[in-house]
């Protein structure tokens, strides 16, 4: 049998990364399409690299030339007019295009959980959800009105050992290491779902080619989901400390901390997910590495070189201002 030929669109970020390694250990003739300036992470043995830039069209044709593929995968594709661009390139020249899109854009508030793909898509907190929607909504009607062979996946909150998942990165962890508080948002309880990127890259190597995953979304997270409390306990645990956490009013954080606007459109609210339907597409696929292994992964990545240990000046006064106001 031919080996399926696999173009990515990026291929050196944490989730494309991990996605990238998996597909060529599956036996995939793999092409990367990025601009060639990730050093964050080593080579990749065994793919094909091709120099194009996903927000320049032009680019991206001339690096492609007249090849075709069996899958597309555009990790880089934030933008409704880039997924537009991509329908018109790749139309008749894939049997699958895989847009990344987020479970940011589901509803917030969620009126309901457990998540599920049907669950309405609406983010009036966060553009960057709202274009992930509008893209989607291009894809679906590409899909009905041209049959345009896509596959619609929405990843929740993905790491690897190169991403410290909680706002504030390592000026957080650092503050852990000091002993001064760190500000938690809300009353901290609210449940979070936290994805290592080699989890999710079984189940998204698993759509590959997979004739059932066409016209349709598929939501691919852990099953486990723990509050923020949870989670700043784990990391004081894998650096030895204890935490002592404040909490603080999300609406009072996103004012006072430049977090963008992930914070009211994303984490504010508690998210749990069911993901029976990527585990029907992928018969066997189980998220197996819970966050207590993922964060000491994180932890000694980081103790491992002082240059990722940088500090945030402006963001740790920040977080001292937020504890003095707190205090009074």
């Amino acid at each position: 049998m031919t080996a399926q030929r696999v173009l990515i669109v990026g291929g050196n970020g944490i989730i494309s990364g991990s996605v990238t390694r998996l597909a060529v250990e599956h036996g995939m003739n793999v092409t990367l399409l990025n601009r060639g300036t990730s050093t964050l992470r080593p080579a990749i043995d065994g793919v094909e690299t091709v120099i194009g830039d996903a927000d320049d069209p032009a680019s991206m044709r001339s690096a492609i030339g007249g090849r075709d593929f069996d899958v597309v995968v555009n990790f880089r594709a934030f933008h409704p007019r880039q997924v537009a661009d991509d329908i018109e390139l790749f139309s008749g020249r894939t049997g699958q295009y895989v847009f990344i899109s987020s479970a940011s854009a589901y509803q917030k508030p969620i009126a309901h959980l457990p998540i599920v793909e049907s669950t309405p898509l609406r983010n009036p907190f966060w553009q960057y959800s709202r274009d992930k929607i509008a893209c989607e909504d291009l894809l679906v009607a590409a899909y009905r009105e041209r049959a345009f062979p896509m596959t619609i996946v929405r990843p929740s909150h993905t790491y690897d050992c190169t991403l410290i998942p909680i706002d504030g990165g390592w000026t957080v962890l650092d503050r852990m290491r000091r002993g001064v508080p760190i500000v938690i948002h809300g009353d901290g309880t609210s449940l979070w779902t936290l994805t290592h990127a080699r989890d999710f890259a079984r189940a998204f190597v698993g759509l590959l080619g997979n004739p059932h995953a066409l016209g349709s979304p598929v939501q691919i997270t852990s099953d486990e989901s723990l509050t923020w409390d949870a989670i700043a306990g784990l990391f004081a645990g894998a650096l030895g400390v204890d935490a002592r956490i404040v909490h603080v009013a999300s609406e009072t954080m996103a004012a006072e901390v430049d977090y963008g606007d992930g914070l009211l459109g994303d984490k504010a609210h508690s998210v749990v997910f069911d993901n029976s339907r990527v585990k029907s597409l992928v018969p066997g696929w189980q998220a197996t590495i819970p966050f207590a292994e993922g964060v000491r992964e994180i932890v000694d990545w980081h103790l491992a070189d002082p240059s990722w240990q940088q500090v945030d000046t402006e963001l740790d006064a920040a977080y001292d201002r937020l504890v003095a106001a707190h205090s009074r």
